[in-house]
This record gives C-alpha cells, sequence and structure tokens, in this order.
C-alpha cells in the first residue's frame, strides 16, 4: 500500500525510514517487554541482534555479519529485517535474530504463540519457506519446524502474519527448552530450489491467542489522539499529542509529509507514550505530521488533524536550554507515576528506581523550574511526591538502598542477595539533591501562596537530613573511614571501603557537615584521601597489574582499572598511578594532581560536584576545578589520539565515562583496559564547566552530525558504539541529569549557588581546611 492522502486506512504499509524512533519509557515497559521480541532496528543498515552464515553454494545476505535492515517497507516503522537467502543443493544457510537485552529486562516472555509478521514482494511457495528453530536463555534449542507446516503460500506485496503455538517447538538439546525465556529465533536452509528469495521480518513477539471478534482490545478501533503539537528546534521537530479516551492503544504510527497532501508512516511509539521525536536533520525544513492510533491487531483510528512545524537556527544559548529541557524531561515526564522518583533506565524494569539517580533528577527538577520548563507549582507538587515516598521507604540507619520498588517503597537487591539495604554512597547522592531543593524552596515572594507548602517541604527535607546516621557507617568510633553497604542480614558483608579518588568525595562532606550524626572532619584525610595499607591497595586495584580491589565505578557495581605507569625497578612491584591519592603525572603534557590512573571514567568529575561548587575549591592536594577540568582534557586528548583506532573518536567525539555497553557495563575510560569503542555523550555535555569549548563542539556532533541516529524525546540516548555499529536502547536515570545540572552550573552556576548555600556546608569545608581562590568564586 503506497502512501496515504490525507484518507485513513490499514497500516499493513509500506514506508521508508526517516527518523530515529526511541520506544521509550513509562509503566509500559515491562509488560510491552513481556511480548515484544522485535520490532525495529536502531541501526539503519544491519541490525546489531543479528547474526548469520552460509555454506556454498547456498547464499546468504549480510552486512558486516549481521541481517540487513529495510528502510522501505515496514509494518511497524521505520524499518523491517530483510531475509535474502538461495538455498543450494549440498549446501546451508542460517540466519539468527536475538533479543535485544539492556539493563534490567528479564528475558521471560508471557504468551502460547509465536508470532511473526512476514512480506515479500513477488510471493513465496510455502514449500520454499525456511525451516525455522528457537533457542531459550539457557542455550536450549528446539528441532526444526518446517515454516511450510504452519504457513501457506504466501501472497506477493502483502503483510501476513505467522502464528505457531510454542508447543510447536520440540526441545532437540539433552534439556528442556523453555519458550518463555526465547533467546533466538534462527531461521534455516529449507528446500534446496536453488531461487533467490526475499522475505521481510517484523514485528517478533510472543503472545496469547489475539481473541474472538469480540475481543474490544482487537476488534475495536481505537479513538483518534488529539491536540497533536509540533515543536520545531534546529535539526529535529518534538511532537506531542494527548492519548485518546476509551480503550489505550496499543501504539501510535507517526505519518509524515513535506507537501501537506501525501503522508508517509515515519515511526510508531508504544502505548502510554504521548512524544516522538523526528530528526530532519536540515535548519528550514517543513514537515506536515499526522498520527493514528493502533490496536493490538494493528486496526488504526482515524487520523489526526495535522500538524506542523519548520526547523529553524539557533544559537549556542538556545541550543543548550534545549538539550536541558530534553534531558530534564527524562525526569519529569518519564519519572515513576506512583513515587515521582527517577527511573534506574528508560526502557526498563518499570519498577526499579534508584536513589542516587533520584537526587540528580531533583536537581534537573529545579534547572527545569528555574528555566520555566515547568512552573514551580508544578515542581513543589513533584518533590512533595518524592519526599512523601522517601519518608515511607525503608532506611537502614538512616540510609536508604540502592534501588527500591517505586509502587511499594520496598529495598530491591538488584546486583546481588548482601546488597539488599543501606547504600550510602546512593544516600548522599540522593541528599546532594534534597539539601538543593531545600535551598530553593525555602520561599518565593512571586509565589506567596506557596509559603506553606514550600515551608513544609523544607522542614521534611531537613528531618530526612538529620535522620541519616552518617556515623553508623564508620562501623565503630575509632574507624578511619566510611564504608559503602550495611544490611540488618549481613551486616558489613560487602566490606565496602569509600576510599578516593573516584565518585565520592561528596560522602565524606555530608557526613563531616552532618547537624546530628557527623563524624570527625580529620575522616576526610584518613578515609578519602587516607594513606593507610587499606587505601593504597584499594586504589592499586585500578592498576591492570591487579584486580584484587573492586573498582567504584557506577556506585560500586561493576569492576575497572586503568593503566598505571611502571617503576624502573624490575623488582618491585608496580605502582599505581594515584595509588597514594596523590597522582601528579602528566598525560598528554596535562598534569593530573589527584586521581587514579590517566583520570578514570568522567563521572568522577561529575557526581560530587553537581552540586558541590569546585571553583576554587583547594585542599591540601589540588584545586579541584582545575583537576577536573585536566580530567577532561586529558580524556579527550586520549580520544584525539585514539591508541586502538576506534572509529568515530575525535576532537567533537570524546568524554569516555560510565554506562552500557555492547557487551554490557563498563566504566569507560582512557586506557587500554577501560576502553572498548563506546562513546557515552553525558562525558563530554556535563563536562561543560571545565570544557565549554570542547563540550559545545561535542554537543553539535552528537546532535548535527549524529542525531539521526542517537537523538530520541530525552536527548542523545545513553550510549553509543561506532566501530560495532552498536546504539544504546536505553536511557540511564545517572545519566541525563548531569547533562542538564552541569549544563546550568556552567550558565548560571544555580545549582552550585543553591547547595553551597545550606547553613552545614561552608562550616564543613572549614573544618576540613579547604581554601576558596577569591579569583574562582
Amino acid at each position: 500500500m503506497g502512501p496515504l492522502n490525507g484518507s485513513c486506512c490499514s497500516f499493513l504499509f509500506c514506508g521508508f525510514i526517516a527518523a530515529f524512533l526511541l520506544l521509550s519509557p513509562v509503566a509500559a515497559d515491562t509488560t510491552y517487554y513481556r511480548h515484544v521480541f522485535f520490532d525495529h532496528s536502531l541501526t539503519r543498515d544491519a541490525y546489531f541482534y543479528s547474526s548469520g552464515k552460509a555454506s556454498a553454494p547456498s547464499t546468504l545476505r549480510l552486512q558486516n555479519g549481521k541481517l540487513p535492515v529495510d528502510k522501505k517497507f515496514s509494518l511497524t516503522p521505520p524499518n523491517a529485517l530483510g531475509l535474502e537467502w538461495k538455498s543450494a543443493e549440498n549446501g546451508g544457510w542460517e540466519a539468527r535474530i536475538d533479543v535485544m537485552r539492556f539493563r534490567n529486562r528479564e528475558i521471560r516472555f508471557t504468551g502460547s504463540n509465536l508470532y511473526f509478521w512476514v512480506y515479500s514482494s513477488e510471493g513465496i511457495a510455502a514449500a520454499a519457506l525456511p525451516i525455522l528453530r528457537i533457542s531459550d536463555a539457557s542455550g536450549e534449542f528446539s528441532a526444526g519446524l518446517k515454516l511450510q507446516s504452519v504457513a501457506g503460500d504466501l501472497p506477493a506485496a502483502r503483510w501476513t502474519q505467522i502464528k505457531i503455538p510454542l508447543d510447536q517447538f520440540v526441545t532437540a538439546s539433552i534439556h528442556t527448552l523453555d519458550p518463555q525465556q526465547l533467546q533466538s529465533v534462527i531461521f534455516s536452509q529449507g528446500a534446496a530450489d536453488g531461487i533467490p528469495h526475499t522475505l521481510l521480518l517484523d514485528e517478533i513477539r510472543i503472545d496469547n491467542d489475539q481473541g474472538s471478534a469480540q475481543d474490544p482490545l482487537r476488534s475495536v478501533a481505537p479513538a483518534t489522539p488529539q491536540n497533536l503539537q509540533a515543536t520545531a528546534f534546529e535539526r529535529h521537530i518534538d511532537l506531542t499529542w494527548d492519548s485518546p479516551p476509551g480503550l489505550p492503544p496499543e501504539r501510535y504510527v507517526i505519518y509524515r509529509s513535506f507537501d501537506g497532501t501525501t503522508f508517509h508512516p515515519i515511526g510508531s511509539q508504544i502505548r502510554g507514550v504521548s512524544r516522538y521525536t523526528d530528526f530532519l536533520g536540515k535548519v528550514g525544513e517543513t514537515a506536515h505530521y499526522k498520527i493514528i492510533a493502533s490496536n493490538a491487531a494493528h486496526r488504526p483510528s482515524e487520523f489526526s488533524r495535522a500538524a506542523s512545524a519548520t526547523t529553524h537556527a539557533m544559537s549556542d544559548d538556545e541550543l543548550l536550554t534545549m538539550l536541558q529541557e530534553e534531558c530534564f524531561r527524562y525526569y519529569y515526564e518519564g519519572a515513576h507515576p506512583d513515587s515521582g522518583t527517577t527511573l534506574e533506565n528508560i526502557p526498563g524494569d518499570d519498577r526499579i528506581v534508584a536513589t542516587g539517580a533520584s537526587g540528580f533528577g531533583i536537581m534537573a527538577l529545579i534547572v527545569g523550574i528555574d528555566r520555566g520548563f515547568i512552573t514551580r507549582e508544578q515542581g513543589l507538587e513533584r518533590l512533595t511526591k518524592i519526599v512523601t515516598f522517601l519518608e515511607k521507604a525503608p532506611r537502614y540507619h538512616g540510609v536508604w538502598s540502592h534501588f527500591m520498588d517505586g509502587h511499594t517503597g520496598q529495598s530491591l537487591p538488584v546486583f546481588d542477595v548482601f546488597d539488599s539495604a543501606g547504600d550510602l554512597v546512593e544516600t548522599a547522592f540522593l541528599m546532594e539533591g534534597l539539601l538543593t531543593a531545600r535551598q530553593y524552596f525555602r520561599g518565593d515572594p512571586k509565589h506567596p501562596d506557596l509559603g506553606a507548602g514550600e515551608k513544609n517541604l523544607y522542614d521534611r527535607i531537613t528531618k530526612l537530613w538529620e535522620t541519616v546516621e552518617w556515623d553508623w557507617y564508620r562501623r565503630s568510633p575509632q574507624g578511619d573511614a566510611l564504608f559503602w553497604h550495611w544490611s540488618p542480614d549481613f551486616s558489613w558483608h560487602i566490606n565496602h571501603r569509600i576510599t578516593g579518588y573516584n565518585e565520592a568525595m561528596i560522602i565524606y562532606l555530608l557526613a563531616i557537615a552532618s547537624p546530628t550524626h557527623s563524624v570527625p572532619a580529620d575522616l576526610y584525610y584518613s578515609g578519602w584521601a587516607g594513606q593507610s595499607k587499606a587505601a593504597v591497595n584499594y586504589r592499586r586495584g585500578w592498576s591492570p597489574d591487579s584486580a584484587a580491589a573492586p573498582s567504584p565505578a557506577a556506585s560500586g557495581t561493576k569492576k575497572s582499572r586503568v593503566d598505571s605507569p611502571k617503576t624502573a625497578a624490575t623488582n618491585s612491584p608496580p605502582v599505581a598511578a594515584g595509588e597514594r591519592y596523590v597522582n601528579g603525572q602528566a598525560f598528554f603534557g596535562i598534569k593530573l594532581d589527584v586521581g587514579v590512573g590517566s583520570g578514570g571514567p568522567l563521572f568522577f568529575a561529575h557526581y560530587s560536584y553537581m552540586a558541590l561548587d569546585p571553583r576554587g575549591l583547594r585542599d591540601r592536594f589540588t584545586d579541584y576545578f582545575q583537576n577536573n577540568r585536566n580530567m577532561a582534557l586529558i580524556n579527550r586528548a586520549y580520544c584525539v589520539k585514539n591508541p586502538k583506532h576506534f572509529a568515530g573518536y575525535g576532537a567533537n567525539n570524546w568524554g569516555l565515562t560510565a554506562s552500557d555497553g555492547p557487551k554490557g557495563y563498563l566504566a569507560h575510560a582512557p586506557d587500554d583496559l577501560d576502553d572498548d569503542g563506546t562513546m557515552t555523550p553525558t562525558g563530554a555535555l556535563a563536562s561543560f564547566p571545565y570544557t565549554p569549548e570542547a563540550s559545545m563542539a561535542a554537543f553539535k556532533h552528537f546532535y548535527r552530525d549524529l542525531g539521526d541516529r542517537i537523538w530520541g524525546i530525552y536527548g542523545p540516548l545513553d550510549a553509543f558504539n561506532e566501530s560495532q555499529g552498536w546504539i544504546s536502547p536505553i536511557y540511564m536515570g545517572l545519566n541525563q541529569a548531569p547533562i542538564a545540572v552541569m549544563i546550568e552550573n556552567h550558565r548560571t552556576g544555580l545549582i552550585w549557588r543553591l547547595f553551597m548555600c545550606n547553613p552545614e556546608i561552608q562550616p564543613m569545608l572549614d573544618k576540613i581546611g579547604f581554601q576558596r581562590t577569591q579569583r574562582n568564586r
């Protein structure tokens, strides 16, 4: 079916890719991914989560070892998978489609049937169809199932859905196959007819029977979406709409026209999300849009009314505001609906909210209020909701757990059985945000009607602050350091000492500043900057010569190490750069006063300093603004040199820091061990206060050059790896807020100013012996 001229029709259509699409958030994520195995490819040319192989004389078309993506025809726009083969005698081929994995996705499908849609421009006889196998997350696999046994001849130029009851997949491995944990769908050679065939595949899912004609979720067309709005920026247009009344649609389909008459489908969005980003890539481009709602059987609503907008040139200041607002949305529109706190990642498990990311999100909300993205009334309402949730959530000597259930507040042991209770580092990040909000809501003469609500919020945050028992996490009155975790069931079993240099300076500062449960100021020098054997061994764990100590990266969840120079004495143990807190070495001609190796991942320069103002802040070791600046400059210089020759690296493409990558989580850093070619935009973008020109250049590259691939409804996606053809399918709560907050600190110093105005902060700095260089104030 061709382009639509203002009339409504079924969207079993052909289309073309036009924009980057993110199937995003809200409370529908877990349910959605209980059914959907494949809906579209984030990468434009080949599907990352696929592979294939052919043995001559049979052939299988692959692109860099993966299945190609068809950009012209799709069932669920913007694309479908292309399966092109020729089956010959004495040959064979196999094409594998794997489930898309991302953080906190449980591979557990719900339903009794495997469904997928196929399309052939010329039609294919049933006897020529491939054989199908499946395998599960444990590696168990089924016997081959001839598709001709469940599908007849495929008609030409028409999408056809194939249904296979899961009980038809008989295990062929030595253990029981579990189709509910579907890992791979595998097509392989069937009849050796020697004829080239092309089959497009789309919307692979597991679901129950589609029901009778009386099933309203499938037999009744949804109501039409209302109030479609189009807002243009320099290179993209954001669409928003109101969800239609009545039964919720399964998805929305977005249509675009450049002439206002002929509309083509360009993308889709899952139910519960009323926003879409269309990246046009040009200034001065006018586009017109309509959307439809679609139910589970792909029955469409009528078209919405049209909306149009024209992209336009934007100043650097306007671009920064745009970026801040898009990142802010993660913490406002994408927050947990019950608690208002921050989801660990979107898409993801919609129960899991992260304590530290919620603190970052609170600071992002303050930016949003001050920038006018939401009203002060809306901000107060959201902060009150968050505080109400935190008051009821379990606490362990006043400390919250790393992860909680956003519905109930229950602590969630996401990493392992021991990480089930108090997490001091996550709590400190949360308190950073709460103390910033406490100062912001001290009362605004422009909003006298909010006075009682703001006073109430101020008092409740103060109570939360005063009931954190920082001193308990010293383990004993004689302890020389703070410890990361404590559990009523496992006590100090994790035994993770908090030692710098990493992201955790703020923990010691808040513990010393506490008005009720403080620790001595000298703990800063014995714990954070300690020289004890335990402290040295901890830092040495970042060296490639030792894997003994756990990395603090990303709140202590992973191990990562960075390179360090070796001592000249061959019989002496290697000395890790920064093992005694002071580093003092130069990398690419840039001196690093303190820090491990060549600086580590860039979140070390962000997390503690989102609220703590480092400008001219000096202890006996360094000026922390300058040290953070040098850390960012070293990171950039490494990417410019690009010693491992990864695609894309350069002066405008830098910022190695923690994120997921093609093979999972890594605290990416400028060294041989911790660099796998994955670039994380927050690294450069949250460094704006330290490297404004270099960060702006990176921002323009991410937006103008890569925006059609990595730009979505919350700004840049979490990470990408050009060498491996991978784009992160998620946003992370830890990574979008630092962008919005640190850009604001660069522009106005708002968050720094608010936090530093808390009456407990300056006396704490004085106790430790910090001094502030007047010229940088």
